[in-house]
């Protein structure tokens, strides 16, 4: 620090010294909530903005702020920061701490705090925040006030090096993996200053990442390859190179390749295939079948080796006994009979169901190009009727996913919200290499929204929102925008159907009273959709048919788009 710093607060030299050495060890995203208490780690963040040194994203509320840092760190793999204020500010990033906990997702809390004389005293926006969030983070410390400007730089700097590597599963996180972590940051009037202190000088003395468990497998074994969510491309490479069958949930980002079996749940309801299983290798969370969970839990004479992903250890039954970081595969033979075996009942599923769609629906019928070709003047109107029943076809819940999947490119991203409409999608996508998202570390729909926007803004990618109407009414915060500034690159497309239908599926369902069961468990709101989207700058479109869907889904953008597709219940 120059003399200058002999005019800078305590509070703003330590929060500068805070972020510049977070910048410095790689943090590149700082999403801010208004509030007092905080003003000096806001106004730092804003003025490293304008120096380039990094980017701002402001929310309103702290949910949304925590979620769009936790769609950042998605996509990113990196942590982004989040600085709330005081009080009961802290305790609303909890949902998104939970689910950056289960998922592995590296995330930084700045907490602004009252000094230690104002705490336990009635003082107004206090309330104990250190240690707030328990053990779902990888590490928290509660930073006394600065008393000068040079103690607020060394334990800023201190806490900031400390901080940025636990988030990334580095020391001292425990355990050691990805997650969030929690820097409470005190600080005394005057809260801030109008002189910004010289850049402080960054040690990048840090610690050595741990050492990763590599595990090599013997091909021997009949083994299926499990990927559940957050698992990445690594279990279809792993299966891939082991000639092993792969079963992909959705939100897996391994749902492609020659191993995948479609239709999975039908593979794994085949009892000539299951219980010919030797092993199960598990990659990420699955959390979309209970077939996956009952397959291992009710097996013991299957090995499972679950390969960690970064959130809390997967294991059914605790039936799994071998835990790895990594895998490697001894060089030999593959199973092709084994393999094969698993695509042609995962292939027939799926010839079952595309057969029975094509029945239902005129829009998943193949057109007759031929006919549309022909000088036979009833060929072609034959052609031209086919074509325009595709195109009117009702939507259902598959034809809504089944063109959203369709849409998307690789590079591209695609969110799907929590609820009926992802178990929709995990029955029926194909394989495809496109990056898939969802909050599936607590399989809440919090923050959906939100955690899409992060995506996108950290992406610069057109990012698809696929969601239920509940999930959207949840997060309406993660639908604002700071005006004035470029904004994310959302298109949302919300399966309306008026509540909750998921709950239709509970056994309930059929025994309690109906009005009751509808108002409390279905909660249908009656919100306007259209108003909503104009609310918060969004263009909007109603999608009844197919091709109202595809037309909509294939516009170039404006604004953000909000597509409503009204469904039956």
């Amino acid at each position: 620090m120059s003399d200058a710093s002999a005019e800078t607060s305590p509070a703003t030299a330590s929060a500068f010294a805070v972020l510049e050495t977070l910048v410095a060890r790689g943090l590149e995203w700082v999403v801010v909530c208004p509030g007092a208490r905080s003003q000096a780690l806001a106004l730092a963040a804003a003025t490293l903005e304008r120096e380039g040194a990094l980017r701002v994203v402001v929310r309103l509320d702290e949910r949304s702020a925590a979620f769009t840092a936790l769609g950042i760190g998605s996509e990113t793999g990196r942590p982004a920061a989040v600085v709330t204020t005081s009080g009961s500010a802290v305790a609303n990033l909890h949902p998104a701490v939970l689910e950056a906990h289960h998922a592995g997702v590296p995330l930084i809390l700045l907490t602004a705090d009252r000094p230690e004389e104002l705490r336990g005293i009635g003082s107004n926006q206090t309330t104990v925040q250190s240690g707030i969030f328990g053990t779902s983070v990888r590490w928290m410390l509660d930073v006394p006030a600065p008393d000068s400007a040079a103690g607020g730089v060394a334990a800023g700097q201190s806490a900031a090096h400390a901080a940025w590597s636990a988030a990334l599963g580095h020391e001292p996180a425990e355990p050691a993996r990805p997650g969030p972590v929690h820097l409470n940051l005190a600080f005394r009037e005057p809260l801030s200053s109008a002189q910004r202190p010289l850049p402080v000088v960054v040690s990048m003395q840090t610690p050595a990442p741990p050492q990763r468990a590599i595990l090599t497998l013997a091909r021997g074994p009949r083994t299926l390859v499990i990927a559940g969510a957050n698992a990445g491309p690594v279990a279809e490479q792993v299966a891939h190179e082991g000639g092993w069958p792969l079963v992909a949930e959705v939100s897996s980002g391994a749902r492609f390749g020659r191993n995948l079996i479609p239709h999975y749940r039908a593979a794994l309801a085949d009892a000539e295939l299951t219980n010919a299983i030797e092993r199960i290798v598990l990659f990420g969370h699955p959390t979309l079948t209970r077939q996956v969970p009952a397959l291992i839990s009710g097996r013991p004479d299957i090995e499972t080796i679950v390969v960690r992903s970064g959130g809390e250890d997967v294991n059914p039954g605790h039936a799994a006994k071998t835990f790895a970081d990594e895998v490697a595969i001894e060089p030999g033979e593959t199973d092709r009979e084994w393999l094969g075996a698993w695509l042609r009942v995962g292939s027939a599923a799926l010839a079952t169901y595309e057969t029975e769609q094509v029945e239902n629906s005129p829009a998943q019928r193949a057109p007759d190009v031929a006919a549309g070709r022909s000088s036979d003047a009833e060929s072609k109107r034959a052609f031209v009727a086919a074509e325009l029943a595709a195109v009117r076809t009702p939507l259902t819940r598959d034809l809504v996913v089944d063109a959203v999947w369709r849409a998307t490119w690789p590079h591209e991203r695609l969110v799907v919200g929590a609820s009926r409409i992802i178990r929709v999608a995990d029955r029926v996508v194909p394989g495809k290499k496109i990056p898939v998202f969802a909050n599936r570390g607590l399989a809440g729909i919090d923050g959906t929204v939100s955690t899409a926007a992060g995506i996108a803004l950290a992406s610069g990618a057109l990012t698809r929102v696929l969601l239920g109407d509940i999930t959207l009414l949840h997060d309406v915060g993660g639908l604002w925008a700071e005006p004035g500034l470029p904004r994310p690159r959302l298109q949302i497309v919300v399966a309306n159907d008026s509540g909750g239908t998921i709950f239709d599926s509970l056994e309930v369902a059929s025994t309690a009273d109906r009005g009751d069961f509808d108002r409390v468990m279905l909660t249908p709101h009656g919100v306007d959709l259209r108003a909503l989207a104009e609310a918060y700058g969004f263009d909007y479109q109603k999608a009844t048919t197919a091709g109202e869907l595809d037309q909509a889904l294939t516009q170039p953008e404006s604004r953000p788009l909000l597509i409503e597709v009204p469904l039956e219940r």
